[in-house]
């Protein structure tokens, strides 16, 4: 299966159930099965978690899955659109594909679909380079 750096300690996304099915340079896809916990009151996905599914798939798109270790990109910025709603049991699937790189800064789209290929959102991501922090 494989795997990205950039999951390496990241609890969010193992909390989330984040499953990597693709990891290349500026490209990559993930998948989340939408579980109870996940639903708001409407009984639908709560948009802060297909918003961290689309985040999460931002960061390994922007990030080298071999890096060098000096530096790493991080958001700058991100709008997202929310275009239908999810259901509990659902398979949500991101894909993200870096757009443009200049320099330090980075633009990257990625959607999120169920597993049937609906379209559920659309979010666009500017990244900016910088160097990495040494953990305290």
């Amino acid at each position: 299966m494989p795997h990205h750096p950039v999951l390496t300690g990241d609890r969010a996304s193992e909390w989330l159930g984040v499953t990597v099915l693709r990891a290349d340079p500026g490209h990559c896809e993930i998948s989340m099965v939408v579980r109870e916990e996940m639903v708001n009151g409407f009984g639908i996905v709560h948009g802060g978690m297909i918003f961290s599914l689309a985040d999460t798939c931002f960061a390994m798109t922007c990030n080298d899955p071999d890096p060098d270790g000096a530096t790493m990109t991080v958001a700058q910025g991100v709008d997202i659109n929310f275009l239908s709603s999810a259901q509990p049991g659902q398979t949500l699937v991101a894909e993200g594909r870096q757009i443009a790189t200049t320099g330090r800064s980075g633009l990257c789209d990625i959607t999120v679909t169920t597993a049937d290929g609906e379209l559920v959102a659309q979010f666009r991501g500017r990244s900016r380079t910088v160097p990495r922090r040494q953990k305290a």
